[in-house]
């Protein structure tokens, strides 16, 4: 494994997504292997067009059809490559930026509103029935208040405590499975065996091999139920720990 190798495995961070994880953070890593040093492409531009191809998808999803469901299906991994993709070169180039965190992150919750607000569109126009709908906005809504408590506990916690934030940043090496078992066969397995319990965290990883899933199968309403009810269950658990957490003076543990 040469330098520029084990600098971008180091650029994989270990709290990736489950899907991200094991899919498409690696190909990003492939990809990157071979654009990280082109000074033009920067993590800006990747992040503007993965949100460029995460439109383009929901567009697809909106038109209906099954070869534009297929399409959309494709794209929206395409997409989360290039998110996975900004994120590492930026740490690869040490190129940090507060605008380039900012707009990541806002493109990211974006495209969940969008990809499911689309599916929601399809499924109502399959059925003439408003429920898909209805599910997609609940979904949506609660996936955003999981943002939404998690800042709310951040503003609260540094107002009562300067170094808040210095706390929650405790280093972790990004590739845990690598540096603390070694880079062998046995230790690959029983990292990967370990990632797969993220999938219960119902977040932007998981979303991608969902609605994959959903829209190959062309099964629009069962992914909409499992988005509305994961995301419900966690936000409404989220408020009752964060809320107790909080009124017992508790450490509070910031999740994803």
């Amino acid at each position: 494994m040469n330098q520029k190798q084990i600098k971008l495995l180091a650029a994989k961070t270990k709290d990736d997504e489950w899907w991200s994880s094991f899919v498409t953070a690696p190909i990003a890593l492939v990809i990157n292997y071979f654009v990280v040093d082109i000074k033009w492409v920067t993590p800006n531009r990747i992040t503007f067009s993965s949100f460029i191809v995460a439109i383009a998808s929901a567009v697809l999803i909106v038109s209906g059809g099954t070869n534009n469901f297929l399409l959309a299906a494709f794209l929206i991994h395409v997409s989360h490559v290039l998110d996975c993709m900004d994120g590492q070169m930026a740490r690869y180039r040490q190129s940090f930026s507060r605008s380039g965190n900012f707009y990541d992150k806002a493109t990211d919750q974006i495209q969940v509103a969008l990809w499911f607000g689309s599916v929601g569109y399809a499924a109502y126009a399959q059925s003439q029935n408003e429920l898909p709908v209805f599910l997609a906005m609940v979904g949506i809504a609660f996936y955003g208040l999981r943002g939404y408590i998690k800042y709310v506990t951040i503003y609260i916690e540094t107002s009562d405590d300067d170094h808040y934030l210095e706390k929650l940043s405790a280093d972790v090496s990004p590739l845990d499975y690598n540096t603390k078992a070694g880079f062998g066969f046995l230790a690959f397995l029983r990292w990967f065996v370990k990632e797969q319990k993220k999938i219960l965290l119902f977040n932007e990883g998981v979303f991608v091999f969902m609605l994959s899933l959903g829209l190959i199968a062309n099964q629009l309403l069962p992914l909409l139920w499992v988005f509305a009810i994961s995301q419900a269950v966690i936000a409404l658990t989220r408020v009752a720990q964060q809320g107790y957490q909080l009124e017992h003076n508790l450490q509070t543990l910031i999740k994803k």
